[in-house]
């Protein structure tokens, strides 16, 4: 079974992870927008860039009260909500046999707090993500990798994801798609056709 991250066993804060960033490190929502999501987001979540080596330049001439690590530590830990409920519905679903993996567009040093300090390595077997394969959901190179990876025929694979367009490209690709809204239990989404 595929999980995805966000939006599915870590949910949204409401007005996203940096509604308070302003007041909590005097930096401006708008700011990193325009200066590092908007132009170098796409290299660093697709591994072709390093996290820091693009947010530091940002933050010395944006911000230069702040470092890299500290925007970095304040983001992951705002963005790490957990959905206890459907946590604890997957780890029975484990104890069963079943193999559960993360499948997820995330960069490496967010990847790496999720494993380790999330514990995620204690609750998934393995985690596939975009700057380790170099391609994000929906691209099809994505799942094509994930499942190189893996070994598991296509039709043995389900995706849950809270959005449409990953569900429908894991369709594409043979997979089963779950759509998740937050509201279903876990049996019962797997047990629809």
């Amino acid at each position: 079974l595929m999980v995805d991250v966000d939006g599915v066993v870590i949910v949204p804060r409401p007005g996203g992870w940096a509604v308070d960033i302003e007041m909590d490190l005097g930096v401006t929502r708008a700011t990193l927008q325009t200066h590092f999501f908007g132009p170098h987001w796409a290299d660093v979540m697709l591994g072709r860039a390093a996290l820091h080596d693009r947010l530091g330049p940002v933050l010395a001439e944006h911000a230069p009260h702040l470092t890299s690590q500290a925007v970095a530590d304040y983001w992951f830990a705002k963005d790490a909500i957990l959905d206890e409920v459907l946590l604890a519905d997957l780890a029975a679903l484990r104890a069963t046999g079943v193999r559960l993996h993360l499948a997820t567009v995330q960069e490496h040093q967010r990847a790496a707090y999720l494993w380790t300090v999330l514990g995620f390595r204690d609750r998934f077997d393995a985690m596939h993500y975009a700057a380790d394969l170099g391609a994000a959901k929906p691209d099809p190179a994505f799942y094509a990798a994930v499942q190189a990876r893996t070994g598991v025929a296509p039709a043995d694979l389900t995706l849950i994801d809270d959005k449409a367009a990953n569900v429908e490209a894991a369709r594409a690709a043979g997979w089963g798609g779950v759509l998740w809204d937050g509201a279903q239990r876990l049996a019962d989404v797997l047990s629809l056709p």
